[in-house]
C-alpha cells in the first residue's frame, strides 16, 4: 500500500478512526457517527489509501487498531473534548447545560443510589439525558466509553479524577417470609444461601462466606447483588446485602451485626480530560452531593 503524499488527514477522519477503536466493529462505529456499516468501511478504506498503511486488523473478534491507529484516536479524543468544551462555553445558563451523559456502574449502586438522586435532577437540567450502563464489568472510561463510573473499590486507579463517597457497609440478611430469624439457625447449617459466586468470584461477600462457612454450598447462585436482595426478600435463603439497600425494606431480617470483613469504599470516578465538559462536570458535582450511604 503506497501512501499518498498529499494526503491531509481531517477531523472527520479522526472521528471515524476513534468510533472504530472504541467500539471495534463497523456497525457499532456507524451508529455512535449516525451512519451505516458500510460507510465506516468506505471511509477507513480511503484513510487507509491516503496513509498508505492499515489502520485496523480484521478477524472474527472485530477489528484491531494498529498503533498507529491508537494514536490517532488519541487526538480524536482531543478533537471531541475540544469541541465538547467549545459547545459548553456557549451554554449561558445552567438550565441551558444539555448533551448525553454515559453512566457505569453495578445494578445495586444504579437502583438503590444513582436512580434516585437523577430523580431530583431532572427538573433542574432538563435537557440532560443519560445512557446508564449497569454490569459488573469495568467499562472503560480511559477509551471514554463512559464519562462517569461510580464504583465499590478499595483502590480506584490513579489516572483517574475521583470522589470518594464513603464506606460501604454489610451485613447477613434473611427475608420475613422465610422460616430464618436468628444467626445461630444460620451456623447450624439450617439456612440455603442466594449467592453471586459465579459472577463476582472475587466479590468480598463470597469470600466472607467461604471463610465463616467453608461448607456451604449456595442454594441460588446469580448474578447480581441485586438479584440476591430480591431473593431473600421471597424467603428463599440468606445473603450478604448493602445496608444501603437493605434498611429501607420492611421485608429483612438483620442477621448479624456490620461485617467489617466485607467493608468496601464508593468512588465516583471520571476521566481528567472529560471532568472540563460542562455535562460532565454538572452530573458529577450533583452525583458527590447527593449520593448518600
Amino acid at each position: 500500500m503506497v501512501a499518498n503524499t498529499q494526503y491531509r488527514i481531517s477531523a472527520g477522519d479522526l472521528e471515524v478512526i476513534l468510533a472504530l477503536t472504541r467500539t471495534g466493529n463497523l456497525a457499532g462505529a456507524g451508529e455512535r457517527l449516525g451512519v451505516d456499516a458500510s460507510t465506516i468501511f468506505r471511509a477507513i478504506r480511503r484513510i487507509e489509501r491516503g496513509l498508505g498503511q492499515r489502520l485496523f486488523e480484521r478477524s472474527r473478534a472485530g477489528y484491531q487498531p494498529s498503533e498507529l491507529a491508537q494514536v490517532l484516536a488519541e487526538h480524536g479524543e482531543q478533537v471531541e473534548t475540544r469541541l465538547e468544551q467549545a459547545r459548553s462555553a456557549v451554554q449561558l445558563t445552567p438550565k441551558q447545560v444539555s448533551g448525553t451523559v454515559r453512566i457505569t456502574t453495578t445494578d445495586t449502586i444504579l437502583h438503590g443510589l444513582i436512580a434516585p438522586a437523577l430523580r431530583m435532577f431532572a427538573e433542574q437540567h432538563p435537557l440532560l439525558t443519560y445512557e446508564l450502563h449497569a454490569g459488573n464489568e469495568l467499562t472503560s472510561l480511559t477509551r471514554r466509553e463512559a464519562d462517569i463510573a461510580v464504583r465499590a473499590t478499595r483502590r480506584p486507579p490513579q489516572h483517574l479524577v475521583g470522589k470518594h463517597i464513603g464506606p460501604i457497609r454489610v451485613a447477613l440478611y434473611a427475608g420475613k417470609a422465610g422460616s430464618i430469624r436468628r444467626y445461630a439457625e444460620v451456623e447450624a447449617g439450617k439456612a440455603a444461601w442466594v449467592a453471586p459466586d459465579d459472577a463476582l468470584p472475587e466479590h468480598p461477600s463470597v469470600l466472607w462466606r467461604k471463610r465463616r462457612h467453608p461448607k456451604v454450598i449456595p442454594r441460588y447462585r446469580v448474578n447480581s447483588i441485586l438479584t440476591v436482595l430480591e431473593l431473600v426478600a421471597t424467603g428463599m435463603g440468606v445473603g450478604v446485602l448493602p445496608l444501603f439497600l437493605a434498611q429501607p425494606r420492611k421485608d429483612l431480617i438483620q442477621l448479624t451485626d456490620i461485617l467489617d470483613e466485607c467493608q468496601t469504599e464508593l468512588w465516583l470516578l471520571t476521566h481528567p480530560e472529560s471532568r472540563h465538559l460542562r455535562r460532565v462536570s454538572t452530573v458529577f458535582r450533583h452525583l458527590g452531593e447527593n449520593l448518600s450511604l
